[in-house]
């Protein structure tokens, strides 16, 4: 397994799973985070139409119908606030599960982007795959993303030449497949 360095000092958070009483902060941060990082990626009349409300809704009710194959963990701080999220589970190849991992989601607060919480979140994720015996953890980013890409690629990720277009707001945005060997 190829281990990712260590998260640098202040990242001092406990990652743990999420659960319901987190939904609100959890949605604040995916809305923030989107309207950060996807500023002149995506449509900005989707962006601003985002609802934290609306969005905490949809994370309660992914939890309580999920059948455990999706793990969503977080990141709190020593205060007891939520410093990033991370949700992963099986590779979605279409309708087909592979025997490999993918990570769904990764956001943090926007000024959280730097201290080292989101390498904690990608550590303990990359960690829980492998454990479970995947041999690879795959990740989708909008290929504008050059500030994720690069966090992915100083992570060990690598494009592997797969491409998509991802619709919203009635727009295609084109995503670049990264995929990293976890085991072997």
């Amino acid at each position: 397994m190829t281990r990712l360095p260590r998260a640098s000092a202040p990242a001092r958070v406990r990652i743990r799973p999420m659960t319901a009483d987190d939904s609100d902060e959890v949605a604040a941060m995916r809305v923030r985070g989107w309207q950060h990082a996807y500023r002149g990626m995506i449509p900005q009349a989707y962006l601003d139409a985002m609802d934290v409300a609306a969005e905490a809704g949809k994370q309660r009710a992914r939890l309580a119908a999920g059948d455990g194959s999706v793990a969503n963990l977080v990141a709190e701080a020593a205060d007891g606030t939520l410093a990033g999220w991370a949700a992963y589970g099986p590779y979605r190849d279409g309708e087909a599960r592979t025997g490999d991992g993918e990570l769904y989601a990764l956001y943090l607060p926007p000024e959280r982007i730097g201290q080292g919480v989101g390498r904690a979140l990608l550590t303990e994720v990359s960690g829980r795959c492998a454990a479970a015996g995947l041999p690879r953890m795959f990740l989708w980013v909008l290929k504008e993303n050059a500030r994720a890409r690069r966090f992915y690629e100083a992570a060990g990720f690598t494009p592997d030449g797969a491409e998509e277009p991802f619709e919203v707001g009635g727009v295609a945005v084109p995503e670049v497949r990264y995929v990293r060997a976890l085991v072997g």
